[in-house]
Protein backbone atom coordinates (compact mmCIF):
# COMPACT_ATOMS: atom_id res chain seq x y z
CA UNK A 1 0.00 0.00 0.00
CA UNK A 2 1.30 3.47 -0.91
CA UNK A 3 1.94 6.12 1.72
CA UNK A 4 -1.15 8.21 0.95
CA UNK A 5 -3.70 5.51 0.07
CA UNK A 6 -5.44 5.46 3.45
CA UNK A 7 -5.40 9.25 3.77
CA UNK A 8 -6.98 9.79 0.37
CA UNK A 9 -9.53 6.99 0.70
CA UNK A 10 -10.76 8.41 3.99
CA UNK A 11 -11.01 11.98 2.66
CA UNK A 12 -12.83 10.88 -0.50
CA UNK A 13 -15.37 8.98 1.60
CA UNK A 14 -15.90 11.97 3.88
CA UNK A 15 -16.23 14.28 0.86
CA UNK A 16 -18.78 12.01 -0.79
CA UNK A 17 -20.83 12.02 2.39
CA UNK A 18 -20.84 15.83 2.31
CA UNK A 19 -21.48 16.04 -1.44
CA UNK A 20 -18.12 17.82 -1.82
CA UNK A 21 -15.89 16.82 -4.74
CA UNK A 22 -13.13 19.37 -4.07
CA UNK A 23 -10.05 17.46 -2.86
CA UNK A 24 -7.38 20.18 -2.87
CA UNK A 25 -5.05 20.88 0.02
CA UNK A 26 -6.15 24.53 -0.13
CA UNK A 27 -9.79 23.48 0.24
CA UNK A 28 -9.05 21.61 3.45
CA UNK A 29 -6.83 24.42 4.71
CA UNK A 30 -9.65 26.91 4.21
CA UNK A 31 -11.87 24.64 6.31
CA UNK A 32 -9.28 24.64 9.08
CA UNK A 33 -8.29 21.01 8.51
CA UNK A 34 -4.67 19.89 8.88
CA UNK A 35 -4.29 17.05 6.39
CA UNK A 36 -1.77 14.24 6.73
CA UNK A 37 0.14 15.79 3.83
CA UNK A 38 0.43 19.03 5.80
CA UNK A 39 1.73 17.14 8.84
CA UNK A 40 4.25 15.33 6.67
CA UNK A 41 5.46 18.60 5.14
CA UNK A 42 5.67 20.16 8.62
CA UNK A 43 8.00 17.37 9.74
CA UNK A 44 10.20 17.82 6.68
CA UNK A 45 10.36 21.60 7.14
CA UNK A 46 10.76 21.56 10.94
CA UNK A 47 7.69 23.79 11.24
CA UNK A 48 4.34 23.45 12.99
CA UNK A 49 1.44 21.81 11.10
CA UNK A 50 -0.66 24.88 11.88
CA UNK A 51 1.83 27.14 10.10
CA UNK A 52 1.86 24.86 7.06
CA UNK A 53 -1.95 24.84 6.94
CA UNK A 54 -2.13 28.62 7.28
CA UNK A 55 0.44 29.22 4.52
CA UNK A 56 -1.51 26.95 2.16
CA UNK A 57 -4.78 28.66 3.10
CA UNK A 58 -3.49 32.15 2.31
CA UNK A 59 -1.95 31.03 -1.00
CA UNK A 60 1.67 31.60 0.04
CA UNK A 61 2.46 27.88 -0.16
CA UNK A 62 1.36 24.86 -2.14
CA UNK A 63 1.57 21.12 -1.57
CA UNK A 64 1.44 19.65 -5.10
CA UNK A 65 -0.16 16.27 -4.45
CA UNK A 66 -2.52 14.82 -7.05
CA UNK A 67 -4.72 12.18 -5.43
CA UNK A 68 -3.83 9.81 -8.30
CA UNK A 69 -0.05 10.04 -7.71
CA UNK A 70 0.30 6.96 -5.52
CA UNK A 71 4.09 6.95 -5.05
CA UNK A 72 4.28 10.58 -3.91
CA UNK A 73 6.03 11.69 -0.73
CA UNK A 74 4.44 15.09 0.01
CA UNK A 75 6.55 18.27 -0.09
CA UNK A 76 5.77 21.97 0.12
CA UNK A 77 6.70 25.00 -1.95
CA UNK A 78 6.52 28.43 -0.34
CA UNK A 79 8.57 31.27 1.08
CA UNK A 80 8.15 29.94 4.64
CA UNK A 81 9.67 26.61 3.60
CA UNK A 82 13.12 25.63 2.41
CA UNK A 83 13.93 26.72 -1.13
CA UNK A 84 13.17 23.89 -3.56
CA UNK A 85 14.60 22.90 -6.94
CA UNK A 86 12.98 21.37 -10.01
CA UNK A 87 14.65 19.16 -12.62
CA UNK A 88 13.34 19.18 -16.18
CA UNK A 89 13.40 15.80 -17.90
CA UNK A 90 11.54 14.42 -20.91
CA UNK A 91 12.38 13.43 -24.45
CA UNK A 92 12.25 15.28 -27.76
CA UNK A 93 10.99 14.18 -31.15
CA UNK A 94 14.57 13.27 -32.07
CA UNK A 95 16.13 11.86 -28.91
CA UNK A 96 15.62 9.65 -25.80
CA UNK A 97 13.24 6.89 -24.73
CA UNK A 98 11.44 5.70 -21.57
CA UNK A 99 14.52 4.01 -20.06
CA UNK A 100 16.63 7.11 -20.55
CA UNK A 101 13.97 9.33 -19.01
CA UNK A 102 13.61 7.01 -16.00
CA UNK A 103 17.37 7.17 -15.56
CA UNK A 104 17.18 10.97 -15.60
CA UNK A 105 14.43 10.74 -12.97
CA UNK A 106 16.57 8.40 -10.85
CA UNK A 107 19.54 10.78 -11.06
CA UNK A 108 17.29 13.75 -10.27
CA UNK A 109 15.85 12.19 -7.12
CA UNK A 110 19.21 10.75 -6.03
CA UNK A 111 20.91 14.13 -6.13
CA UNK A 112 18.07 15.97 -4.44
CA UNK A 113 15.54 17.35 -6.94
CA UNK A 114 12.36 18.28 -5.07
CA UNK A 115 10.13 18.04 -8.14
CA UNK A 116 10.55 16.99 -11.77
CA UNK A 117 8.83 18.13 -14.92
CA UNK A 118 8.22 15.78 -17.83
CA UNK A 119 8.61 18.00 -20.88
CA UNK A 120 8.39 15.21 -23.45
CA UNK A 121 7.49 16.32 -26.96
CA UNK A 122 7.82 13.11 -28.97
CA UNK A 123 7.05 9.39 -29.00
CA UNK A 124 4.34 7.90 -26.81
CA UNK A 125 4.04 10.85 -24.44
CA UNK A 126 1.27 9.41 -22.19
CA UNK A 127 3.22 6.15 -21.75
CA UNK A 128 6.44 8.00 -20.89
CA UNK A 129 4.59 10.23 -18.44
CA UNK A 130 2.84 7.31 -16.73
CA UNK A 131 6.16 5.53 -16.24
CA UNK A 132 7.66 8.66 -14.70
CA UNK A 133 4.68 9.20 -12.36
CA UNK A 134 4.68 5.56 -11.27
CA UNK A 135 8.38 5.68 -10.38
CA UNK A 136 8.53 9.14 -8.83
CA UNK A 137 8.39 9.95 -5.10
CA UNK A 138 8.54 13.67 -5.97
CA UNK A 139 5.77 15.76 -7.57
CA UNK A 140 5.64 15.64 -11.36
CA UNK A 141 4.79 18.66 -13.49
CA UNK A 142 3.98 18.95 -17.18
CA UNK A 143 3.28 21.53 -19.89
CA UNK A 144 0.13 20.03 -21.43
CA UNK A 145 0.20 22.15 -24.56
CA UNK A 146 3.25 20.13 -25.70
CA UNK A 147 1.23 16.93 -25.91
CA UNK A 148 -1.78 18.73 -27.38
CA UNK A 149 0.34 20.04 -30.27
CA UNK A 150 1.51 16.52 -31.12
CA UNK A 151 -2.15 15.50 -31.69
CA UNK A 152 -2.73 17.99 -34.52
CA UNK A 153 -1.02 18.53 -37.87
CA UNK A 154 -0.31 22.21 -37.21
CA UNK A 155 -0.44 24.41 -34.12
CA UNK A 156 -3.14 26.45 -35.87
CA UNK A 157 -5.39 23.36 -35.82
CA UNK A 158 -5.45 23.08 -32.04
CA UNK A 159 -8.88 23.58 -30.47
CA UNK A 160 -9.89 24.52 -26.91
CA UNK A 161 -11.77 21.23 -26.62
CA UNK A 162 -8.70 19.15 -27.44
CA UNK A 163 -6.61 21.23 -25.02
CA UNK A 164 -9.05 20.59 -22.17
CA UNK A 165 -9.16 16.90 -23.06
CA UNK A 166 -5.38 16.63 -22.74
CA UNK A 167 -5.41 18.52 -19.44
CA UNK A 168 -8.06 16.20 -18.00
CA UNK A 169 -6.18 13.09 -19.17
CA UNK A 170 -2.95 14.27 -17.57
CA UNK A 171 -4.73 15.16 -14.34
CA UNK A 172 -6.33 11.71 -14.24
CA UNK A 173 -2.91 10.11 -14.71
CA UNK A 174 -1.57 11.78 -11.56
CA UNK A 175 0.26 14.91 -12.72
CA UNK A 176 0.76 17.12 -9.66
CA UNK A 177 1.17 20.52 -11.31
CA UNK A 178 0.84 21.91 -14.82
CA UNK A 179 2.33 24.92 -16.53
CA UNK A 180 -0.57 26.82 -18.06
CA UNK A 181 0.40 29.84 -20.18
CA UNK A 182 -2.90 31.65 -19.69
CA UNK A 183 -1.34 35.11 -19.27
CA UNK A 184 -0.08 35.47 -22.85
CA UNK A 185 -2.84 37.67 -24.21
CA UNK A 186 -3.47 38.65 -27.82
CA UNK A 187 -3.04 42.35 -27.01
CA UNK A 188 0.47 41.71 -25.65
CA UNK A 189 1.91 40.40 -28.92
CA UNK A 190 3.00 43.83 -30.22
CA UNK A 191 4.98 44.38 -27.02
CA UNK A 192 7.62 41.78 -27.96
CA UNK A 193 8.41 43.01 -31.48
CA UNK A 194 11.34 45.18 -30.40
CA UNK A 195 12.95 42.46 -28.31
CA UNK A 196 16.22 40.87 -29.38
CA UNK A 197 15.01 37.33 -28.68
CA UNK A 198 11.23 37.67 -29.06
CA UNK A 199 9.22 34.98 -27.24
CA UNK A 200 11.51 32.24 -25.88
CA UNK A 201 8.93 30.21 -23.95
CA UNK A 202 7.85 27.29 -26.13
CA UNK A 203 4.32 27.44 -24.78
CA UNK A 204 4.19 31.21 -25.13
CA UNK A 205 5.47 31.12 -28.70
CA UNK A 206 3.04 28.37 -29.74
CA UNK A 207 0.10 30.32 -28.33
CA UNK A 208 1.30 33.51 -30.04
CA UNK A 209 1.36 31.59 -33.30
CA UNK A 210 -2.23 30.37 -32.73
CA UNK A 211 -3.54 33.79 -31.72
CA UNK A 212 -1.85 35.60 -34.62
CA UNK A 213 -3.34 33.12 -37.10
CA UNK A 214 -6.88 33.13 -35.68
CA UNK A 215 -6.94 36.76 -34.44
CA UNK A 216 -8.53 35.41 -31.25
CA UNK A 217 -7.75 35.56 -27.54
CA UNK A 218 -5.66 32.87 -25.83
CA UNK A 219 -8.00 29.90 -25.30
CA UNK A 220 -6.26 29.03 -22.01
CA UNK A 221 -7.27 32.44 -20.70
CA UNK A 222 -10.83 32.14 -22.05
CA UNK A 223 -11.25 28.63 -20.57
CA UNK A 224 -9.41 29.22 -17.30
CA UNK A 225 -12.49 28.46 -15.19
CA UNK A 226 -12.90 25.10 -16.98
CA UNK A 227 -9.30 24.25 -16.08
CA UNK A 228 -9.91 25.20 -12.43
CA UNK A 229 -12.84 22.78 -12.31
CA UNK A 230 -10.64 19.95 -13.60
CA UNK A 231 -7.80 20.74 -11.20
CA UNK A 232 -9.96 20.77 -8.08
CA UNK A 233 -11.19 17.21 -8.78
CA UNK A 234 -7.66 15.78 -8.61
CA UNK A 235 -5.75 18.45 -6.65
CA UNK A 236 -3.57 19.59 -9.53
CA UNK A 237 -1.71 22.83 -8.83
CA UNK A 238 -1.32 25.64 -11.33
CA UNK A 239 2.17 26.67 -12.32
CA UNK A 240 1.10 29.81 -14.15
CA UNK A 241 3.59 30.04 -17.01
CA UNK A 242 5.64 33.08 -17.89
CA UNK A 243 5.16 32.78 -21.63
CA UNK A 244 6.62 36.27 -22.17
CA UNK A 245 9.69 35.84 -19.98
CA UNK A 246 12.88 37.53 -21.25
CA UNK A 247 15.31 35.30 -23.13
CA UNK A 248 18.19 37.75 -23.01
CA UNK A 249 19.48 40.43 -20.67
CA UNK A 250 18.43 43.12 -23.15
CA UNK A 251 14.77 42.04 -22.87
CA UNK A 252 14.62 41.84 -19.06
CA UNK A 253 11.99 43.69 -17.04
CA UNK A 254 10.22 45.05 -20.11
CA UNK A 255 6.58 45.99 -20.60
CA UNK A 256 5.60 42.60 -22.03
CA UNK A 257 7.02 40.67 -19.08
CA UNK A 258 5.24 42.71 -16.43
CA UNK A 259 1.99 42.99 -18.40
CA UNK A 260 1.76 39.20 -18.36
CA UNK A 261 2.75 39.02 -14.69
CA UNK A 262 -0.14 41.29 -13.76
CA UNK A 263 -2.56 38.95 -15.56
CA UNK A 264 -1.05 35.95 -13.76
CA UNK A 265 -1.92 37.62 -10.47
CA UNK A 266 -5.53 38.05 -11.58
CA UNK A 267 -5.67 34.40 -12.63
CA UNK A 268 -4.23 33.30 -9.29
CA UNK A 269 -7.12 35.02 -7.52
CA UNK A 270 -9.58 33.29 -9.86
CA UNK A 271 -8.01 29.87 -9.12
CA UNK A 272 -8.21 30.54 -5.39
CA UNK A 273 -11.97 31.04 -5.75
CA UNK A 274 -12.04 27.32 -6.57
CA UNK A 275 -9.51 26.48 -3.83
CA UNK A 276 -6.98 25.47 -6.49
CA UNK A 277 -3.34 25.90 -5.51
CA UNK A 278 -1.12 28.25 -7.54
CA UNK A 279 2.50 29.11 -8.05
CA UNK A 280 3.81 31.74 -10.46
CA UNK A 281 6.61 31.13 -12.94
CA UNK A 282 9.34 33.72 -13.41
CA UNK A 283 12.31 34.56 -15.62
CA UNK A 284 14.60 33.86 -17.31
CA UNK A 285 17.58 36.10 -18.22
CA UNK A 286 17.97 38.95 -15.72
CA UNK A 287 20.96 41.21 -14.88
CA UNK A 288 21.99 40.86 -11.25
CA UNK A 289 20.92 44.40 -10.37
CA UNK A 290 17.33 43.62 -11.46
CA UNK A 291 16.85 40.33 -9.59
CA UNK A 292 15.37 41.77 -6.40
CA UNK A 293 12.92 43.75 -8.55
CA UNK A 294 11.53 40.51 -9.99
CA UNK A 295 10.53 39.26 -6.53
CA UNK A 296 9.10 42.62 -5.50
CA UNK A 297 6.94 42.79 -8.63
CA UNK A 298 5.74 39.21 -8.25
CA UNK A 299 4.76 39.71 -4.61
CA UNK A 300 2.95 42.94 -5.48
CA UNK A 301 1.14 41.71 -8.59
CA UNK A 302 0.52 38.07 -7.61
CA UNK A 303 -0.45 38.43 -3.96
CA UNK A 304 2.55 36.50 -2.59
CA UNK A 305 1.81 33.26 -4.44
CA UNK A 306 4.96 31.09 -4.46
CA UNK A 307 7.47 32.28 -7.09
CA UNK A 308 9.04 29.56 -9.26
CA UNK A 309 11.89 30.84 -11.41
CA UNK A 310 14.05 29.53 -14.24
CA UNK A 311 17.47 30.63 -13.05
CA UNK A 312 17.69 33.48 -13.79
CA UNK A 313 20.76 33.56 -15.99
CA UNK A 314 22.85 36.64 -15.20
CA UNK A 315 24.86 36.70 -18.42
CA UNK A 316 24.29 35.50 -22.00
CA UNK A 317 27.87 34.70 -23.03
CA UNK A 318 28.50 31.25 -21.58
CA UNK A 319 26.83 28.47 -23.64
CA UNK A 320 27.91 25.16 -22.13
CA UNK A 321 28.15 26.70 -18.67
CA UNK A 322 24.66 28.08 -18.16
CA UNK A 323 24.18 25.85 -15.11
CA UNK A 324 26.72 28.24 -13.54
CA UNK A 325 25.46 31.53 -15.00
CA UNK A 326 21.95 30.65 -13.86
CA UNK A 327 22.87 29.25 -10.44
CA UNK A 328 24.35 32.66 -9.58
CA UNK A 329 21.01 34.29 -10.30
CA UNK A 330 19.11 31.42 -8.67
CA UNK A 331 20.96 31.87 -5.37
CA UNK A 332 20.18 35.58 -5.42
CA UNK A 333 16.50 35.26 -6.30
CA UNK A 334 16.11 32.49 -3.72
CA UNK A 335 17.63 34.78 -1.11
CA UNK A 336 15.15 37.50 -2.08
CA UNK A 337 12.21 35.11 -1.70
CA UNK A 338 11.69 32.80 -4.69
CA UNK A 339 10.20 29.53 -3.42
CA UNK A 340 11.44 27.11 -6.11
CA UNK A 341 14.24 27.23 -8.65
CA UNK A 342 14.02 25.44 -11.98
CA UNK A 343 17.45 24.09 -12.76
CA UNK A 344 19.42 24.78 -15.92
CA UNK A 345 21.88 22.22 -17.27
CA UNK A 346 25.13 22.73 -19.21
CA UNK A 347 23.15 21.80 -22.34
CA UNK A 348 20.80 24.81 -22.08
CA UNK A 349 20.41 26.43 -25.52
CA UNK A 350 22.55 23.64 -27.03
CA UNK A 351 20.72 20.30 -26.88
CA UNK A 352 18.71 17.73 -24.93
CA UNK A 353 20.41 17.04 -21.58
CA UNK A 354 21.62 13.53 -20.75
CA UNK A 355 21.80 12.01 -17.25
CA UNK A 356 25.17 13.59 -16.45
CA UNK A 357 23.95 17.01 -17.55
CA UNK A 358 21.00 16.51 -15.20
CA UNK A 359 23.40 15.68 -12.35
CA UNK A 360 25.47 18.81 -12.94
CA UNK A 361 22.38 21.00 -13.11
CA UNK A 362 20.96 19.59 -9.89
CA UNK A 363 24.22 19.99 -7.95
CA UNK A 364 24.52 23.62 -9.10
CA UNK A 365 20.94 24.32 -8.02
CA UNK A 366 21.16 22.47 -4.71
CA UNK A 367 24.05 24.80 -3.91
CA UNK A 368 21.98 27.84 -4.94
CA UNK A 369 18.88 26.79 -2.98
CA UNK A 370 20.89 25.90 0.11
CA UNK A 371 22.75 29.21 0.00
CA UNK A 372 19.37 30.96 -0.13
CA UNK A 373 18.13 28.95 2.88
CA UNK A 374 21.20 29.91 4.89
CA UNK A 375 20.82 33.58 3.95
CA UNK A 376 17.14 33.55 4.96
CA UNK A 377 17.93 31.83 8.29
CA UNK A 378 15.51 28.98 7.68
CA UNK A 379 15.20 26.42 10.52
CA UNK A 380 18.19 24.08 10.57
CA UNK A 381 19.55 25.38 7.24
CA UNK A 382 23.15 25.85 8.42
CA UNK A 383 23.48 22.69 10.49
CA UNK A 384 24.92 20.67 7.60
CA UNK A 385 27.42 23.42 6.81
CA UNK A 386 28.60 23.51 10.41
CA UNK A 387 28.81 19.72 10.60
CA UNK A 388 30.90 19.51 7.44
CA UNK A 389 33.17 22.26 8.78
CA UNK A 390 33.72 20.26 11.97
CA UNK A 391 34.46 17.16 9.89
CA UNK A 392 36.92 19.14 7.77
CA UNK A 393 38.77 20.57 10.76
CA UNK A 394 38.85 17.21 12.55
CA UNK A 395 40.00 15.37 9.39
CA UNK A 396 37.02 13.03 9.43
CA UNK A 397 37.22 12.36 5.71
CA UNK A 398 34.38 9.84 5.60
CA UNK A 399 31.98 12.29 7.25
CA UNK A 400 33.15 15.04 4.89
CA UNK A 401 32.17 12.87 1.93
CA UNK A 402 28.89 11.81 3.53
CA UNK A 403 27.85 15.39 4.31
CA UNK A 404 28.65 16.63 0.81
CA UNK A 405 25.95 17.36 -1.75
CA UNK A 406 27.80 14.99 -4.08
CA UNK A 407 29.52 12.37 -1.89
CA UNK A 408 30.67 10.26 -4.84
CA UNK A 409 32.18 13.29 -6.55
CA UNK A 410 33.97 14.50 -3.42
CA UNK A 411 35.42 11.04 -2.73
CA UNK A 412 36.57 10.61 -6.33
CA UNK A 413 38.38 13.96 -6.33
CA UNK A 414 40.13 13.17 -3.05
CA UNK A 415 41.15 9.71 -4.19
CA UNK A 416 42.61 10.87 -7.51
CA UNK A 417 45.86 11.61 -5.68
CA UNK A 418 45.52 9.94 -2.26
CA UNK A 419 43.58 6.73 -2.88
CA UNK A 420 45.13 4.49 -0.22
CA UNK A 421 42.87 3.91 2.82
CA UNK A 422 45.71 5.25 4.98
CA UNK A 423 44.96 8.75 3.70
CA UNK A 424 41.41 8.62 5.08
CA UNK A 425 43.08 9.07 8.47
CA UNK A 426 45.65 11.62 7.29
CA UNK A 427 45.66 15.19 8.58
CA UNK A 428 46.26 16.67 5.14
CA UNK A 429 45.16 16.42 1.51
CA UNK A 430 47.24 16.64 -1.68
CA UNK A 431 46.73 20.41 -1.91
CA UNK A 432 48.93 21.27 1.08
CA UNK A 433 50.65 18.04 2.09
CA UNK A 434 51.67 17.23 5.68
CA UNK A 435 53.71 20.41 6.33
CA UNK A 436 51.47 23.17 5.01
CA UNK A 437 47.94 22.23 6.17
CA UNK A 438 46.60 25.22 8.11
CA UNK A 439 44.06 23.18 10.08
CA UNK A 440 46.66 20.66 11.18
CA UNK A 441 49.00 23.51 12.17
CA UNK A 442 46.15 25.09 14.13
CA UNK A 443 45.58 21.85 16.07
CA UNK A 444 49.30 21.57 16.78
CA UNK A 445 49.26 25.15 18.10
CA UNK A 446 46.34 24.21 20.36
CA UNK A 447 48.30 21.25 21.74
CA UNK A 448 51.25 23.51 22.63
CA UNK A 449 48.92 25.55 24.86
CA UNK A 450 47.40 22.48 26.49
CA UNK A 451 44.18 22.46 24.45
CA UNK A 452 42.60 19.34 22.92
CA UNK A 453 39.94 18.82 20.24
CA UNK A 454 37.58 16.88 22.52
CA UNK A 455 35.11 19.75 22.91
CA UNK A 456 34.93 20.20 19.14
CA UNK A 457 34.40 16.46 18.68
CA UNK A 458 31.55 16.46 21.19
CA UNK A 459 29.83 19.40 19.47
CA UNK A 460 30.30 17.63 16.12
CA UNK A 461 28.69 14.41 17.37
CA UNK A 462 25.74 16.34 18.84
CA UNK A 463 25.23 18.28 15.60
CA UNK A 464 25.16 15.10 13.52
CA UNK A 465 22.06 13.92 15.39
CA UNK A 466 20.10 16.87 13.94
CA UNK A 467 20.88 16.27 10.28
CA UNK A 468 18.84 14.20 7.83
CA UNK A 469 20.98 12.89 5.01
CA UNK A 470 20.08 10.83 1.94
CA UNK A 471 19.91 7.19 2.98
CA UNK A 472 18.86 7.92 6.55
CA UNK A 473 15.50 6.58 7.81
CA UNK A 474 12.52 8.20 6.12
CA UNK A 475 10.15 10.54 7.90
CA UNK A 476 7.53 8.62 9.79
CA UNK A 477 4.13 9.25 8.18
CA UNK A 478 1.50 10.76 10.44
CA UNK A 479 -1.31 8.44 11.40
CA UNK A 480 -4.59 9.03 9.63
CA UNK A 481 -7.12 10.38 12.08
CA UNK A 482 -10.83 11.02 11.56
CA UNK A 483 -11.28 14.78 11.25
CA UNK A 484 -14.42 16.74 11.90
CA UNK A 485 -14.87 18.73 8.70
CA UNK A 486 -17.09 21.82 8.65
CA UNK A 487 -19.84 22.12 6.07
CA UNK A 488 -18.37 23.24 2.70
CA UNK A 489 -18.75 26.87 1.69
CA UNK A 490 -20.69 27.88 -1.39
CA UNK A 491 -17.54 28.21 -3.53
CA UNK A 492 -16.68 24.53 -3.09
CA UNK A 493 -19.78 23.48 -4.97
Amino acid sequence: MALRDTWIKQRLAEGAARGDDNVTQMHFAHMGVITEEMRYVAQREKLSPELVRDEVARGRAIIPANIRHKSLEPMGIGVAFKCKINANIGNSATASDIDQELEKLRVSVHYGADTAMDLSTGGDIPKIRQAIIDHSPVPIGTVPIYEAVTRVRRMEDLTPGLMLEVIEEQAAQGVDYMTIHAGVLFEFLPLVRNRITGIVSRGGALLAQWMAFHHQQNFLYDHFTDICKIFRKYDVSFSLGDGLRPGSLADASDEAQFAELRVLGQLAKKAWEYDVQVMIEGPGHIPMDQIELQVQKEKEMCYEAPFYTLGPLVTDIAPGYDHITSAIGAAMIGWHGAAMLCYVTPKEHLGLPNADDVRQGIIAYKIAAHAADVARHRPGARERDDALSYARFLFDWEKQFELSLDPEGARTMHDETLADPYYKEAKFCSMCGPKFCSMNASQVADSYTGQSQEERKARFVQLLTKIDLPGTPAIQPPAAEPVAVPEPSAKSS
